[in-house]
């Protein structure tokens, strides 16, 4: 149950990121109101908007809702940051930046993702916390409507959409890039598409409508919901398909699309439950490495990272208890926090744990994993150094040069750092250049290609002098 509220108004401290109208207890007055809140950095909360739009749809003649971002983040805190998550995620209701918590602590919320209902007087009457609750949510709306038209005051007017887009350029959010001495692919992710380009970004093809979907078929004639994490495999390109909880891969030879595992769905199975990669619940795929015939899965919903045996067409997990942690060992007696990026160089897998601030090391041969630089989830920061004082800010990508340097996209800090495997010395790029919250890194050329994803675009570091150019891509 909620706190006693008995009349509800939005605290004045409360930042309207993308509309100037807030919504008033006399507009909500004959509807329900859903309140949600949510950090973006959260995959619980990513996996909590489906469910919210979904309500949306059923009840858009009924239902008011209303987005409050808490900040987990120090980067979070600002309401620029907000609406860049906002409009990542398509979102068309109201979206207030809640920085102190008021309105949090005023209705009693614990945890990330929650729900607030307010019933047709605007009156707090029910909190579920997490996600996966849909129809108790659904069960609970259509009640507190029915009741609003028993008592003849049920409003039926659609609460009108809003918004403060992104400027419309050829990439919208773009996760990660894979280069090659060739080409370039690009995780255009709000644009639910992936691209090859040239190394100058002349598109050459696209793979995925453009449009959120689940389909295989050839090159923009298949579905994708949000791609994220890229890997190139002999004739194949692996697609992290995050919003569709699956790993897709185009044979690059005639572009057609398949699905290798996942069902479309949100899941959380394990690989021993279902014999069929395909037939096996994710959640929240992120990234993907390719190495010896084998495909390195992050799945940050599940707090773990998968292997797909690629020759016997079998997955396992590789390490990961699936508690959110911050733990090294071997396997699964390792914990993770929302790991993201993947690279793989000689026997051992790096791992970008954005939720716990860290760069860890998986050894194949055993599974052992330690931790390179990080203090774990609590202790975000931003500092290079020695090992044990470097902090790190939500890293989503890591990039391994053979020389012994890891680059790191420390993307809530907005920089590029690199790791000396040696001695764990890290140093932080200071560079011509505003990066936007970076998620991907590749190395190629004697360059790393960035993914500036909440700048839209690609951008090429040139390792040798330290210039910046950004890659004119599809244009």
């Amino acid at each position: 149950m909620t706190q006693q509220v008995d009349s509800f108004d939005f605290p004045a401290e409360l930042e309207w990121v993308n509309t100037s109208q807030v919504p008033q207890r006399e507009l909500l007055r004959g509807r329900a109101t859903l309140l949600y809140f949510w950090t973006y950095d959260c995959v619980n909360c990513i996996n909590l908007l489906a469910d919210i739009a979904w309500l949306e749809s059923r009840y858009h003649d009924g239902l008011c809702v209303v987005g409050v971002h808490t900040p987990r983040y120090e980067a979070q805190r600002s309401a620029a940051a907000v609406l860049k998550a906002v409009n990542r995620h398509g979102l068309r209701h109201p979206v207030a930046s809640d920085p102190g918590f008021a309105l949090w602590q005023k209705l009693g919320v614990q945890a990330w993702p929650s729900v607030v209902l307010l019933d047709t007087q605007a009156r707090p009457v029910a909190i579920f916390t997490g996600e996966g609750r849909r129809q108790e949510i659904d069960a609970r709306i259509r009640a507190l409507l029915d009741e609003a038209i028993a008592g003849d005051t049920r409003v039926y007017e659609n609460w009108p959409p809003v918004a403060r887009p992104e400027p419309h350029l050829p990439l919208a959010f773009p996760a990660r890039v894979v280069a090659t001495d060739r080409h370039l692919y690009i995780s255009d992710t709000a644009h639910h598409r992936v691209l090859e380009t040239t190394l100058d970004g002349n598109v050459l093809r696209q793979f995925g409508s453009g449009n959120a979907g689940y389909w295989d078929g050839r090159l923009a004639d298949c579905g994708l919901a949000s791609p994220q994490g890229l890997a190139l495999g002999k004739d194949y390109l692996y697609i992290a398909d995050t919003g569709n909880h699956a790993v897709r891969r185009v044979r690059l030879l005639s572009g057609d699309m398949e699905t290798v595992a996942g069902t479309g769905k949100v899941g959380r199975d394990r690989p021993q439950q279902h014999p069929q990669p395909k037939a096996v619940g994710l959640c929240g795929p992120v990234d993907v490495a390719f190495h010896n015939e084998h495909l390195y899965v992050s799945l940050a919903g599940q707090q773990q990272i998968w292997d797909l045996d690629l020759t016997r067409g079998t997955l396992d997990i590789l390490a990961g208890s699936g508690r959110f942690g911050l733990a090294d060992g071997a396997g699964t007696y390792a914990s993770f926090a929302q790991p993201a990026g993947l690279a793989a160089l000689g026997q051992a897998l790096f791992v970008a744990d954005a939720g716990a601030g860290a760069v860890r090391a998986i050894r194949l041969g055993d599974r052992q994993v330690t931790t390179l630089v990080g203090a774990g989830p609590w202790q975000p920061g931003d500092a290079a150094g020695r090992r044990d004082a470097v902090r790190l800010q939500h890293p989503q990508g890591v990039a391994v040069d053979p020389r012994g340097l890891v680059f790191v996209a420390d993307s809530y800090n907005d920089k590029l750092k690199a790791i000396n495997l040696k001695t764990g010395e890290t140093r932080s790029f200071s560079l011509p250049y505003r990066f936007q919250a970076p998620e991907g890194v590749s190395l190629s050329q004697g360059a790393l290609w960035v993914a500036n994803t909440n700048a839209h675009e690609i951008v090429r570091v040139d390792l040798g002098n330290g210039s910046c150019r950004r890659i004119a891509v599809g244009e």
